[in-house]
């Protein structure tokens, strides 16, 4: 070998060498950084009509228990979370003044005991049940904290007549209840299977006695985007190494989980959730950096897409991008000024998830355009076989570039768009 070629092979070896250390040092960062917040642990379970309230005692409890490890483990819990079969199964029997004073109740408990509850689909397939149509509508309309959906489309095909349901459902929610706020807690879902654990998109068609977990990530991608400087495949592996290591210490506590609560654990999803300035709209703009809306922003919801498909072990949900407009202060800054849009927000669900989510319209929407909308997202959804939500929030009596109104920890009001 001559002089040169030994120079080149040394060269090559340091250069492996310091990348290996330099990918061994993140990782230790990486593990001695607090953890994200715990969003959510929800558990799935069956409830019936004669016995739900002691079903739900038990429910909390196991849930603080399950609340504790994590604690224990240096995660901050945000919120513990109880999903049912699609609420039709454990109240259609009853009239409609005892199903809704069992609801009315149920969000009581939930209040009282400070776990959110989701009580499932009102429609699983394309044949909207009237009476669950009717009950759900009361439901939101009374601002009742009960997380609800329904299936646009699946692997059968699109819903197109829960569709027309679901938009009539938004567009008479929004009409009636304070703030017009009762559509937060609800969404239409495409393509999305059971075992989410985030809401209100979470489900589950007769396998109870699980539970699921997700992060609230959206810092540990803002991170990582500040320090690698838009270069895609580092911070692919970056997230991927973060995300990763999360996914193994919630796989180290499942097993301690279960036998505590009797649960079967049925993953974890690594979708980063925002919450207001803990912002996945200003951790996508530390990307390049530049503003979101701009060229680039798609390739860093990419980036975060293919970071989570390459976590281990059993994953649920979406395990995509949340882009929620109203739960996150940046993105919401962006939607005021116009720089994202319902078309760029679908534009980025091609390459992630969760579609058009907490997105605030003017009051004069029609349910046709709400219609419109939802088979925008369902025909994205079952093209690309991939999970997403429409979860809209007209805002009665007010027009395009006036502000939103909502009364809700969770959400930050914006200027409303003009449609199309």
């Amino acid at each position: 070998m001559t002089r040169s070629r030994k120079l080149g092979a040394g060269r090559t070896f340091i250069f492996r060498r310091l990348a290996a250390l330099a990918a061994t040092l993140i990782a230790c960062v990486a593990a001695t950084a607090a953890p994200p917040p715990v969003r959510a642990i929800t558990a799935f379970i069956d409830l019936d009509a004669q016995h739900y309230a002691q079903q739900f005692a038990d429910t909390a409890a196991r849930l603080k228990i399950a609340q504790a490890r994590f604690e224990a483990a240096g995660f901050t819990v945000q919120t513990v979370r109880i999903t049912t079969q699609p609420f039709m199964r454990y109240v259609g029997a009853l009239s409609r003044e005892q199903a809704l004073a069992l609801l009315t109740h149920l969000d009581e408990l939930g209040r009282k005991e400070e776990v959110a509850i989701n009580i499932g689909p009102a429609v699983l397939d394309d044949r909207p049940d009237p009476r669950a149509l009717a009950l759900l509508e009361e439901v939101h309309a009374q601002g009742l904290q009960l997380n609800a959906s329904m299936i646009i489309a699946d692997e059968t095909g699109i819903h197109w007549n829960t569709i027309r349901a679901a938009a009539h459902h938004v567009a008479r929610v929004a009409a009636r209840s304070a703030h017009s706020q009762g559509t937060f807690a609800f969404a239409a879902t495409a393509m999305l299977n059971p075992g989410s654990p985030f809401f209100p998109g979470s489900y589950h068609t007769g396998q109870p006695g699980r539970f699921a977990v997700g992060l609230q990530s959206a810092g540990t991608v803002a991170e990582v985007f500040a320090r690698t400087h838009g270069d895609a495949p580092a911070a692919t592996r970056a997230l991927a190494d973060a995300l990763s290591g999360y996914a193994r210490t919630i796989q180290q506590l499942a097993p301690d989980i279960e036998a505590r609560t009797g649960w079967s654990f049925w993953g974890f999803d690594p979708t980063p959730a925002p919450l207001k300035e803990d912002s996945i709209g200003t951790a996508l703009e530390a990307f390049q950096p530049a503003t979101l809306g701009s060229p680039g922003s798609m390739t860093a919801a990419y980036v975060i897409t293919e970071a989570e498909r390459q976590v281990p072990g059993p994953r649920v949900g979406y395990s995509g991008l949340m882009l929620p407009v109203l739960e996150d202060s940046r993105i919401a800054q962006r939607w005021g000024e116009g720089a994202v849009n319902l078309d760029s927000l679908l534009a980025y669900s091609a390459v992630c998830a969760t579609g058009l989510d907490t997105v605030p319209l003017p009051g004069d929407v029609t349910e046709a355009q709400l219609a419109r909308i939802m088979g925008d997202v369902a025909v994205l959804a079952y093209k690309w076989k991939k999970p997403l939500t429409a979860r809209l929030q007209p805002v009665h009596g007010r027009k395009a570039g006036e502000m939103t109104e909502f009364d809700n920890p969770f959400m930050v009001n914006t200027r409303l768009q003009a449609l199309k």
